[in-house]
């Protein structure tokens, strides 16, 4: 439902009003009963529903790995060649 805004051409006040766009225009001040003008303003919206917050989007890994899984897919490689060459017998072990 839209919110219309409205100035009071008595007393000044600006208010707001949900209105459906059916609905008539206002014509008197909700405050001292003097008539009104419409006043044309920045649309605001809201967004309902799925998919409008950062938890609703699909994971990047759905589509193909993520940086952090390559990242980490790296670091294991890293540390199987490290093993590799520290399970080699060094020269004091290899002599006894």
């Amino acid at each position: 439902m839209p919110i219309y805004e409205y100035q009071c051409t008595k007393c000044g006040e600006v208010f707001e009003v949900f209105q459906k766009v059916t609905d008539e225009p206002l014509s008197e001040c909700k405050f001292c009963h003097a008539k009104v003008e419409k006043l044309i303003s920045q649309s605001s919206f809201q967004l309902k529903g799925s998919g409008w917050y950062l938890t609703d989007y699909a994971r990047r890994n759905s589509s193909g790995p993520s940086e952090k899984s390559k990242n980490s897919a790296s670091d294991k490689s890293s540390e199987t060649k490290t093993t590799e060459k520290s399970s080699a017998p060094t020269n004091s072990e290899s002599k006894t």
